[in-house]
This record gives structure tokens, C-alpha cells and sequence, in this order.
């Protein structure tokens, strides 16, 4: 396992430094706004603007990007959108999600009042492509939870954004797009500036210093979750296709250089007939330079002696993805706490999750999914206690509440509740 822990660990940077310069760009931001965030757009996103005012994607613009996309391609995205929402309106409904209270047996009234998050910002990656479906993914369950605002910030070097982008943000009913990425649009989205409106929560994934930036303006905002590069864990056994094995590793290896792709599985045949066929597949990706360095520094076939130490390997990588090309992938599913998500069965790729299938694919990365979920209506909803207590039913609350205060030191905690005992 101590190997393994090599192979997962990412190349490391100097993330001192990275952590500084970002702080200063977050630093800049807040105290400069406007001219700020220009400054580090014209250095960072090589877009030459000279008023935040051109940041902004104007209603137009995102109304009349449908129009320009091919018909197969505007009813795809929009079945897509349709099917995240249903899902997530089930996810809703299975949820605690109303208000709810009761009455103790003293006439207190106790419980608890659901709100949807106010303004959410959703920052889509604008690299090496664009990535519509990180838009639905994201906007969709926070219009599910009822957020009323949400701001879309995706970086441009021409200041112009895909229309599949704009059509997307318009489907799903996204308030207002900017044009800006980096450090300094997360900074711009948790503090405000006179063009940019403040957000309560920042979500979606983005490089490493979208990822700082995020960790470091937390508690000015919340945030979904420090995303890292993407990947895979595919578990095979002889019924698997080695074919399609092969194909979604390089779906996965596609998507950056640091991306990863893993098979694990007890046969050596299986892992053998994979090795053999990448290299053949690789040469044929559009995406070829980017396939091959993902799988010839981050690629990992295991072999594993017994299905016990097959579910410990998935267990401890707790990956993003987790693909169980298995003859009985329930079976096997029993054995599996931790994965961001499941694709049970080997007609169940990842591909699907991550345009079609209903789930957003927002996903936590890098062993995170141990103790983070996939993102959810819950994470664009905020709970309240509610405790209304009678006249009557304070008395015995407030006589225990003055014994442990005394008890913990807190005296003056203990004489506000002494003093309604006093009536």
C-alpha cells in the first residue's frame, strides 16, 4: 500500500508559493475591486479590457447563443438538463428538505426551518476545453434547491465564451455570466467588486489556484469542495470488455495531463490484454499528447490477489469514479464505502455520469470521497434550529441549563437562565 501511496500522490509544486500569490491576488481584489480584477485579467487571461463593465456577458448575447448551435447537439444539452433536473427533484423529495417541529413534553416547540442558499456562484474551467455540463451539473440542483441568483464565471482569452456555454446558461435559468477566471474570479465572486455581485457560495472545479483560491476564501463564502485533477477506478474481471476498458481509461485520460486512470482486478489476463492495447489506442486519440502523458505518468493497472484486497484498494484510493465492469458488481458494491461515484455494471460508464445519466458529476477528488459527497440540492440549502419555549416549558430548561453553566464556569450564562426561573 505504501507503493501505491506513490503512484496516487500528485507531482508536487511549490504550493508556498502558489499559496502566496494568491493570497495577494485575493487580498488585491477585495481591497481594489474593479481595477483589480482588470489588472490580473489582462496578466493572467491575456483578455484586453479596459471596463469590468466588458467582463459581463450581456442577456443578448445568452439568449441568442441557442440559435447557433447544430440541432442534435441544442436538443442533446437540453435532454440532458432535463434529466439532471428530474433527478434532482427526486433528490429533493427524498430529502428532509421542509420545515418541521414538534412539541416536547414540557409545551416547548422545537425544530427546524429549510432555506435555500441566496446567490451561488458556479466557476466553469475555460483551458484545454469547453464544459458545458459543468454549468448543468452545478446550476441545475442549486434552481432545484431554489437559489433565485447564480452567477456563472468562466474564463476567455478573446472575451467571447463558446455558445454551448451560453446556451447552457441560459436552459438553466444562470442570472449572469462573466468572463474571468482564475485566483481572481473567485475573489471577485466571495468579496463583490462595483461590477461583480457578491456570492454566499462558490462552487465547481478549476486548476490549482481556482482550487487556493476557493481554500482561502472559505468562511468569507462557503464552497463546495477543493476539487484536484480527475479520475477512475475501474474494477474488471474475465466477463469485462477489454475494448471498452481501454476506451474509458482514455476518456478519463483526456482530460488533463494529471488526470488519472486505474484498472484494478485479480485476473492477470485481463491486465495484460489492457497493457497490450494502449498503445495502439493512445496514437488514435484527438487528444493524443495529453492521453499519453495522463496514462504513462499517472495510468496504474493493479493486480490484486483476493477480492478482499481488491475492495481495501478501492476503499483507501476512494476515487472519483468508480466502474464496476464486473460479472456481479452488486456483490462486490457491498464491499465499497467510499467513491464519489458508482457505475455498477459494465454498461454503466462513466461517459453517461458525467453528460446524461441525472447526477451531477461534481465529484470529490483525490481520496476526498472518504468524507465528501457528490454535490447535491443539500449543498445549496441552509438549516435553521428553531426553539420556541412557553412560559411553563422554560422552567426545567432553564434549571438544567444554569446547573451545567455554573458547573462549566459560565456564570453569567447561568444567571440568564436563573433569572427566568425567578419569573
Amino acid at each position: 500500500m505504501a507503493s501505491l501511496d506513490a503512484h496516487l500522490a500528485l507531482p508536487r509544486k511549490d504550493t508556498d508559493q502558489v499559496q502566496s500569490q494568491v493570497r495577494d491576488i485575493i487580498s488585491d481584489v477585495e481591497k481594489h475591486g474593479d481595477e483589480a480584477l482588470l489588472r490580473y485579467t489582462r496578466k493572467y487571461d491575456s483578455l484586453d479590457v479596459d471596463c469590468a463593465k466588458e467582463l459581463v456577458v450581456s442577456d443578448e448575447a445568452i439568449r441568442a447563443a441557442p440559435a447557433q448551435l447544430e440541432r442534435e447537439v441544442s436538443q442533446a444539452l437540453q435532454r440532458s438538463i432535463e434529466r439532471v433536473r428530474e433527478y434532482h427533484l427526486r433528490q429533493k423529495a427524498e430529502l428532509a428538505d421542509t420545515d418541521w417541529s414538534y412539541q416536547d413534553s414540557f409545551g416547548n416547540q422545537l425544530g427546524q426551518r429549510v432555506r435555500p442558499i441566496r446567490k451561488v456562484g458556479i466557476y466553469a474551467p475555460g483551458g484545454k476545453a469547453a464544459y458545458p455540463s459543468t454549468v448543468v451539473m452545478a446550476a441545475i440542483p442549486a434552481m432545484v434547491a431554489g437559489v433565485k441568483e447564480i452567477s456563472l464565471a468562466v474564463p476567455s482569452r478573446t472575451g467571447t465564451l463558446d455558445p454551448i456555454l451560453l446556451a447552457a446558461a441560459h436552459y438553466t435559468g444562470i442570472s449572469r455570466v462573466y468572463t474571468m477566471g482564475g485566483a481572481q474570479a473567485i475573489a471577485a465572486l466571495a468579496y463583490g467588486t462595483s461590477t461583480i455581485s457578491k456570492v454566499d457560495k462558490i462552487c465547481g472545479p478549476g486548476n490549482l489556484y481556482v482550487a487556493t483560491a476557493k481554500q482561502q476564501v472559505f468562511g468569507q463564502v462557503g464552497i463546495d469542495m477543493v476539487a484536484g485533477p480527475s479520475e477512475v477506478l475501474i474494477v474488471a474481471d474475465e466477463t469485462a470488455n477489454v475494448d471498452w476498458l481501454v476506451a474509458d481509461m482514455l476518456a478519463q485520460a483526456e482530460h488533463d495531463e494529471l488526470a488519472q486512470a486505474i484498472v484494478v482486478s485479480e485476473s492477470e489476463k485481463v491486465l495484460t490484454e489492457i497493457n497490450a492495447r494502449l498503445s495502439a489506442a493512445i496514437a488514435q486519440s484527438q487528444r493524443r499528447d495529453i492521453v499519453q502523458a495522463s496514462i504513462r505518468n499517472r495510468g496504474l493497472l493493479i493486480h490484486a490477489q483476493s477480492e478482499t484486497e481488491l475492495s481495501d484498494i478501492v476503499n483507501k484510493i476512494a476515487p472519483e469514479h468508480l466502474e464496476l465492469a464486473v460479472s456481479q458488481p452488486e456483490q462486490l458494491l457491498a464491499s465499497i464505502d467510499n467513491a464519489g461515484a458508482v457505475f455498477v455494471g459494465q454498461y454503466s460508464p462513466e461517459v453517461v455520469g458525467d453528460y446524461a445519466a441525472g447526477p451531477s458529476h461534481v465529484l470529490p477528488t483525490g481520496g476526498t470521497a472518504r468524507f465528501t459527497s457528490v454535490l447535491g440540492v443539500y449543498d445549496f440549502q441552509v438549516r435553521s434550529s428553531l426553539i420556541h419555549c412557553s412560559p411553563s416549558g422554560v422552567l426545567p430548561l432553564a434549571k438544567d441549563a444554569a446547573i451545567l453553566a455554573e458547573r462549566e464556569g459560565l456564570f453569567g450564562h447561568a444567571k440568564s437562565a436563573h433569572i427566568r426561573l425567578q419569573g
